[in-house]
């Protein structure tokens, strides 16, 4: 199906039910939440995806993992979808973490084949070889680097949140324990409770997820890297390729 809701489509006795749509630059889903988890993939053009427990891109050619029961909200940059929504229970845990997935060609295929598939599928048939298979594809992708975490803390989280509006690579974690009134070590401690990661690690991660949204929308790397307070774009560059393992304006190609 393209072009339709889940909603209408979300009783059917079916493992999976498949969906195609088209958004414009900049479209917001607002917060909502489904019944069903949702495999949802990009074919074209960026997704950030936001809930209460972090911050996602996802980059063409990938997808997210949101598990059922998540609130969440999407903005769409350009992006044409796929999105397979999968009964409880019937692909990959069941937990309450979004994940931004690599997506291989036979997961891709077999998404853009499932749009048009009918809702009534033979689950005998084909069509029901193809869920199937789609099924063990999600089951088997890889999680991607992608997730800004976000902290429990509301004080921690309101300067996560600062950060995130305007990243800056030079920003000190003493700084943040003075603002928070702890010494740097017992900062340093309750972030990594709080967020999984040090804090260094966190300011990386974000610098790397909030520059995808910036090049996919035609920033020059030159501007993203002193906008965001590298020495210089080789700087940034290398980081980022470190990170997700191809440099800058080559990793939205990839897929």
């Amino acid at each position: 199906m393209r072009n339709a809701h889940i909603d209408r489509y979300d009783h059917l006795d079916r493992p999976v039910v498949a969906i195609g749509n088209d958004y414009g630059p900049g479209q917001l889903l607002p917060a909502h939440a489904h019944r069903r988890a949702q495999l949802l993939y990009g074919a074209t053009g960026v997704m950030q995806v936001a809930t209460r427990d972090g911050n996602w891109v996802v980059p063409p050619q990938r997808a997210v993992w949101i598990p059922a029961g998540v609130t969440h909200e999407v903005r769409m940059l350009g992006v044409s979808t796929r999105s397979a929504y999968i009964a409880p229970g019937a692909a990959r845990a069941q937990g309450l973490a979004c994940e931004v997935v690599e997506v291989s060609p036979l997961l891709r295929q077999l998404l853009m084949d499932a749009v048009d598939m009918p809702v009534d599928y033979d689950q005998a048939g084909r069509d029901g070889a193809l869920a199937a298979l789609l099924l063990h594809e999600v089951e088997r992708a890889p999680v991607l680097p992608l997730h800004i975490p976000l902290p429990a803390d509301e004080r921690l989280a309101a300067l996560c949140r600062a950060f995130i509006a305007a990243p800056d690579v030079r920003a000190a974690p003493q700084a943040w324990a003075r603002r928070l009134h702890m010494s740097p070590r017992t900062f340093s401690r309750h972030f990594r409770e709080q967020t999984g990661m040090a804090f260094s690690e966190w300011r990386q991660r974000a610098c790397v997820v909030l520059a995808l949204s910036r090049l996919a929308s035609g920033a020059p790397v030159t501007i993203i890297a002193l906008d965001f307070g590298y020495q210089s774009p080789a700087a940034f560059s290398t980081m980022f390729r470190r990170m997700l393992g191809h440099p800058p304006t080559a990793y939205l190609r990839q897929g």
